[in-house]
């Protein structure tokens, strides 16, 4: 039974170093992972290894470099429409697909969050989630809108983690994650008539 592959996104070795890399790093966490034990489960030698990474960081900085270039588009594309509430609809659908598709790299940033403290990448996450939110909230939004607007985004994180083990569709888990986010930033960019 041969294998489809996926994308072809990229080489080969360097998508199943990265693969590999990721699994060991979500089994035993990036601290106790090693490039020798990378490059024993992909049966390479580690100067095959060196060749494309030359260290974990390297390797773990492609992966989030690799799965995160379609929430820079989506940022790149939310700075150019109007801000109205059905460009922020349209925000967190593509949202919502682009964390499907990086699901695994937001596995591994929770399960390690104090190695994400020190890598680079964890300051990048939180600027890349700040422009989302710019993109969402207005700039003079009262604070219950802006923390409606923040709730929005961390539902959309948490809800990958805390819904992974709810029985059921997972495209059934994600569209109830999107219709919460959705009705929290609605109600920050058109908030009722006081009563």
């Amino acid at each position: 039974m041969g294998s489809t592959p996926s994308q072809p996104r990229r080489g080969n070795t360097r998508q199943r170093i990265q693969d590999v890399a990721l699994e060991l790093f979500a089994e035993q966490g990036y601290e106790k992972t090693s490039l020798r034990e990378i490059s024993e489960k992909l049966d390479v030698t580690k100067a095959a290894l060196y060749y494309h990474f030359k260290t974990k960081e390297d390797i773990l900085v492609s992966i989030f470099d690799d799965l995160n270039r379609p929430v820079e588009k989506l940022i790149a594309w939310g700075k150019e429409q109007p801000r109205t509430l059905e460009t922020k609809k349209e925000l967190l659908i593509r949202y919502s697909d682009a964390l499907i598709g990086a699901a695994p790299l937001f596995r591994f940033m929770q399960e390690n969050q104090a190695a994400m403290r020190d890598l680079s990448i964890g300051q990048t996450s939180k600027s890349r989630f700040l422009e989302l939110l710019d993109l969402l909230k207005d700039p003079d939004a009262p604070l219950a809108d802006q923390v409606r607007c923040v709730s929005a985004l961390f539902s959309m994180h948490a809800g990958m983690f805390v819904l992974k083990d709810v029985d059921g569709d997972i495209e059934d888990r994600r569209r109830a994650i999107l219709e919460v986010a959705v009705d929290l930033v609605t109600q920050a960019h058109s908030p009722g008539p006081a009563k």
